[in-house]
């Protein structure tokens, strides 16, 4: 039985720092079936992945995201800041954020919270006030060289990072913070950073610019916001301005003109989110793949016959099956896209 040591070892990560591993990924062969690099460019359509994909996994280090990576088959992904942030040093946060978003999700609702709730939640949110200064301050220092490590961990294992997504672009960050984590995303090799479509014209117009500066494209991702013109305003405004676009919101949303949006913006599309979901009419769910109503295979076929450049990220959203888990699941759906482009 091959430990996680010698795993890192023979597929040439052994960098600094990687020979600390958690109990349960020692004999990570569950996790590993060969060395070999992954190859997930399918007759000509690069499909990627986004690492928000295995947050239910139980490691979430750099190193145990890369061998999720590997073990789906993907040899290219848009990295999710805390797997790269972590493994640079960044402050661990003190504050349950799950717990904090579920108080403040009531609260938006205009659901009571009990007094110890909202004690619980304002404490929260000044923790993570506190947390934001921390992590601004670590950011202004932040070693570049860390990130440079992540890019090559991953090359060495066959995988390159496209986009970068750490929680580093709104408008309440600095420019200084801004200014990091498109530095980081060039270090890690990535052509883009991505974020939430922040619907203020005037931060788009900002990170345009700071895009143009750091010589970084900048994807906006929406919801079921998302329209036919939902980019039109932040594509004028920047060169460096893109699509982070996600076809499953755009179908939920109840819009019929996917293909056309794709064939319109298929130059400043710099990488396209990809589920299954059902139209309003049936339910909006987010189901296995091949069971909603997002025309994946259509999708996939107009990038082979045009030879469009972006990648087909696939974003594991709907429920996993009792029994499974996420590698499982996004194995399913690179079988699905192999199978569509056949």
């Amino acid at each position: 039985m091959k430990n996680r040591r010698e795993f890192l070892q023979k597929s040439a990560l052994g960098i600094a720092g990687l020979a600390v591993a958690p109990s349960w990924l020692q004999g990570a062969p569950a996790f590993i079936k060969s060395l070999n690099k992954p190859n997930s460019e399918i007759n000509g359509v690069k499909i990627g992945c986004i690492t928000y994909s295995f947050r239910s996994m139980p490691d979430q280090s750099a190193e145990a995201t890369l061998m999720y990576v590997v073990e789906s088959g993907l040899s290219s992904i848009e990295l999710m800041g805390d797997p790269a942030e972590s493994f640079a040093g960044m402050p661990v946060s003190p504050v349950n954020r799950a717990k904090m978003f579920q108080l403040g999700g009531k609260q938006r609702r205009g659901e009571a919270l009990t007094e110890d709730e909202t004690k619980e939640l304002a404490d929260m949110q000044a923790q993570a006030q506190d947390y934001n200064k921390t992590v601004s301050e670590w950011r202004a220092k932040a070693d570049m060289k860390k990130f440079e490590q992540v890019r090559k961990m991953y090359k060495d294992a066959g995988v390159t990072i496209y986009a970068f997504k750490p929680n580093a672009f709104g408008q309440n960050n600095t420019d200084a913070d801004i200014a990091y984590g498109m530095n980081a995303a060039k270090a890690l090799g990535a052509s883009h950073v991505t974020l939430e479509h922040p619907s203020d014209d005037a931060h788009t117009l900002r990170l345009g610019n700071l895009g143009e500066q750091h010589k970084m494209g900048v994807g906006y991702h929406g919801h079921e916001q998302e329209t036919f013109t939902f980019w039109d305003t932040a594509l004028t405004q920047s060169k460096m301005n893109g699509l982070n676009l996600d076809a499953g919101h755009y179908i939920a949303a109840g819009h019929s003109d996917l293909i056309p949006l794709i064939e319109k913006h298929h130059a400043r599309i710099f990488s396209m989110h990809t589920k299954d979901r059902q139209t309003p009419a049936n339910g909006k769910g987010n189901l296995v793949w091949g069971s909603g109503d997002t025309p994946i295979g259509d999708m996939l076929n107009l990038m082979r016959k045009n030879k469009y450049k972006f990648p087909a990220t696939i974003e594991l959203e709907y429920q996993i099956p009792e029994g499974s888990d996420a590698v499982k699941e996004v194995q399913k759906c690179v079988e699905f896209c192999r199978k569509a482009l056949a």
